[in-house]
């Protein structure tokens, strides 16, 4: 400066001697300096003689006075100034006592400028929170900017969110609204990961009012987005619709594919197509999650639709979106399309990943489409590519379906050979083919090699053993279980019944006994049901050797019927009882609840091994016993003075004559001895019984006419007819024995021991042609 001139920021207590002061006098009054002040040069000569620059009050005044010119402080001084007492002192005390000394009155510019300068956080900190007590103080939203963007430097967050509150409380009590700092803050904490501290900050923001630019929407969805919260994100952009901010280009590329990978597709696709209406340009990210969302989905068209716009709009697709489109085809069963993006993904460069190789083979193997699996599997192989036991396993569980014996052993080979462990799965369909194709060496050699690997066989065996027997191949059968038991592998009962009861069915009675003899031994119980089926074949067996095997096979089974049948044939002297007391001894201890079905079953058909045999009062005795129980609750009805009725539908031909001859007794015993008559008698025996029935009693000339299903008469031709000695005959039981019944129409006579099964075919009379 020029000798005349001072620097404002010259102190007088330190004035040197070339100045002399004639009436040196400091005063902090609106005045100047109290006498002049002359200037010497270095001989003592006067250079200049003046009024003294003025002492200046520190934070008052905004100027230094210059000879008797108020001249103002330099902008850049007064930063420079408090740049200088800041970087020294930093903060506390110390700086805020120096602040107060600056001999000039700052301004929020200069606090402003001074913090950019200064880029320390605690220090800027210390100057605004210094310069918010001040009087001169103004809300600034420049300078709350500076320090979080200092402090989001530092990364201290949690001076941020302190900040943050201080700000809203200055701008709430000030009635102004900062919009730079407060978006500011929240994009900070956004892009920190802040998740809820952003989102309150966010939430305070539009509680007062404060306009939120999309910069800010978009940092706070991103952040959601990231965090798996998608629906936090939708949240924020209906907000920033309600707001009427429109999205920009960004904004679009972050919020369709997140609507589109969280499920929301019409939402996605509505505003994938206003971002082309309001000529933005999608990118290949939103192409990309729109086509794979639509595939996944099953929205094939729309998925090919927009894969063919990206096409058109110069987009090359990625392995991804490949992958994506021919999984979503080959899922929807469009094996056409997926083999046809599958030629392109490799004419477009790409090489199927093993994933795809593995997925394409199964969904073609899985819709039968061999030939193709086949040939992509081969395609696999030359790729380098090991497939995986669950690839091995589709296909050959698909060729074993078909019944393709050779490529399915050819392929289990190969797996075997390639060292990798067929699963359960895959045992379980080979050896289902080989059974269905009778190869029982070969079934057998899997079988032991699935032990060597580990599993369990026993289960499987019995499969196999069921498959043959559910296919009558009892011979088959009988030679699997042997080598089930030569191996020590065991089977469960049921199998061993059901290969029991086809033995039966076939014959086999020499085998069928030690299948039985083993089920009683393995504590299996045999029930009424099947005690009474094995007494149905005696009931049919024409040929005595079978009979011996058959009433073997009854005393293997070790039921209780089986010694109450024995009992009936013996005389009463064994017994120790009458035989009707034994009968209703035997039904006593039957539990009805559980076993009614079999009971009626057992009835029909001991009913009918009973006539046969020619031991009519015994079979008497059983049916009445069986009444009692109420077997067949349904069967005798009386209708008062109307009707009496028998219906015999539900019985066995045996049962049938029996319940007919005891019943006509009891209504004969009724209309005589008690005097009452009915006005007419139904025998329902329906078509099956009908000629049975009535060649039976027209042997003793009944008055009871024949229709489709019923005899009837009239209750008066009845008791006439009841009052004739040859029907009293044939209702005491008078029946002829087993000689005059013909062995050789068994077979015609009761044509099964299942009442539901009949012959349409007449019997032979059970009545001698005389009459009785």
């Amino acid at each position: 400066m020029g000798a005349h001139q001072i620097s404002p920021f010259f102190d007088v207590s330190k004035t040197p001697n070339f100045i002399r002061n004639s009436s040196f006098i400091r005063s902090y009054c609106s005045g100047g300096w109290t006498g002049d002040i002359d200037y010497l040069d270095e001989s003592g000569s006067v250079i200049y003689s003046g009024k003294g620059v003025r002492s200046v009050e520190p934070g008052l005044d905004d100027h230094v006075m210059v000879g008797g010119l108020r001249k103002p402080i330099m902008n850049a001084s007064a930063v420079a100034k408090i740049v200088e007492v800041v970087k020294r002192w930093k903060w506390g005390p110390e700086l805020e006592t120096q602040l107060d000394k600056i001999q000039f009155t700052p301004n929020m510019t200069h606090i402003t400028q001074a913090m950019k300068v200064v880029k320390e956080s605690d220090a800027s900190l210390s100057l605004f929170r210094w310069a918010k007590r001040q009087s001169w103080y103004v809300l600034s939203d420049e300078c709350y900017e500076i320090l979080f963007d200092g402090l989001n430097q530092s990364r201290d967050f949690d001076a941020v969110q302190s900040l943050f509150e201080e700000l809203v409380q200055e701008s709430s009590g000030n009635g102004a609204s900062l919009f730079s700092a407060y978006n500011r803050v929240i994009q900070y904490l956004a892009k920190a990961e802040k998740l809820e501290v952003s989102f309150c900050c966010f939430k305070k923001a539009q509680d007062y009012s404060c306009k939120i630019d999309t910069q800010t929407y978009n940092d706070l969805m991103m952040l959601f987005l990231n965090k798996s919260l998608p629906y936090k994100a939708f949240e924020i952009y209906e907000s920033m619709q309600a707001a009427g901010c429109l999205l920009d280009g960004s904004t679009y590329e972050l919020i369709i594919p997140s609507l589109a990978k969280s499920g929301r597709l019409d939402a996605a696709f509505k505003l994938f197509q206003e971002m082309k209406e309001r000529k933005f340009k999608p990118g290949f990210s939103i192409f990309a999650s729109l086509v794979d969302s639509m595939g996944k989905a099953g929205r094939l068209d729309t998925s090919m639709k927009i894969y063919m716009e990206m096409l058109g709009s110069g987009h090359r697709p990625s392995a991804t979106m490949f992958v994506s489109l021919i999984d979503s085809y080959a899922k929807a069963g469009k094996l056409d399309t997926a083999l046809q993006l599958w030629e392109e993904m490799k004419k477009a460069g790409f090489r199927p990943n093993f994933g795809l190789y593995t997925m394409i083979i199964e969904s073609h193997a899985k819709s039968g489409k061999l030939e193709t699996a086949t040939s992509i599997f081969k395609e696999m192989e030359k790729a380098g590519f090991l497939p995986t036991p669950s690839t091995y396993s589709c296909l050959l569980e698909m060729h074993a379906a078909s019944g393709q014996v050779d490529s399915a052993m050819k392929l289990y080979n190969s797996m075997i050979n390639a060292g990798l462990r067929p699963g359960l799965s895959t045992y379980t369909a080979l050896l289902t083919l080989l059974a269905n194709k009778k190869l029982v060496d070969v079934a057998a050699k899997i079988l032991l090699e699935m032990k060597s690997m580990g599993y369990s066989i026993d289960v499987s065996a019995s499969d196999v053993l069921m498959v043959y027997v559910k296919d009558g191949s009892v011979d088959l059968a009988l030679r699997w279980l042997s080598f089930m038991g030569s191996s020590g592998i065991r089977t469960n009962n049921f199998i061993v019944r059901q290969l029991f009861e086809s033995c039966m069915k076939n014959g086999l009675y020499e085998s069928a006994k030690p299948l039985l003899e083993n089920y009683v031994n393995a504590a299996a119980k045999v029930d009424l049901v099947l005690y009474t089926s094995i007494l149905a074949y005696l009931v049919r067996c024409q040929e005595e050797q079978d009979e011996r095997h058959l009433m073997a096979i009854l005393g293997a089974t070790k039921h209780k019927a089986h010694a109450f049948l024995c009992g009936l044939f013996t005389g009463p002297e064994q017994r120790k009882q009458p035989v009707l007391s034994f009968v209703r001894e035997f039904f006593q201890g039957i539990d009805y609840e559980l076993e009614e079905g079999a009971a009626r079953y057992f009835v029909n058909v001991l009913l009918n091994y009973l006539v046969l045999m020619g031991q009519i009062n015994r079979a008497r005795c059983v049916w009445k016993v069986a009444y009692e129980n109420k077997l067949f609750p349904k069967a005798i009805v009386f209708d008062q003075h109307i009707a009496w009725s028998l219906d015999v539908r539900n019985l066995s031909v045996g049962a049938a004559l029996i319940a007919v001859v005891h019943t006509l007794h009891r209504f004969r015993k009724r209309m005589l001895y008690y005097g009452v008559i009915p006005r007419r008698i139904k025998l329902v025996t329906g078509p099956t019984l009908k000629i049975v029935v009535a060649q039976m009693l027209s042997s003793v000339e009944s008055p009871f006419e024949v229709s489709k299903v019923v005899l009837r008469a009239t209750g008066d031709s009845v008791m006439e007819w009841f009052k004739k000695p040859i029907v009293q005959q044939f209702l005491l039981n008078e029946i002829p024995s087993r000689a005059d019944i013909l062995m050789h129409k068994l077979n015609i006579l009761f044509p099964s021991s299942a009442p539901e099964i009949r012959s349409m075919a007449p019997p032979k009379p059970l009545i001698a042609g005389k009459g009785i």
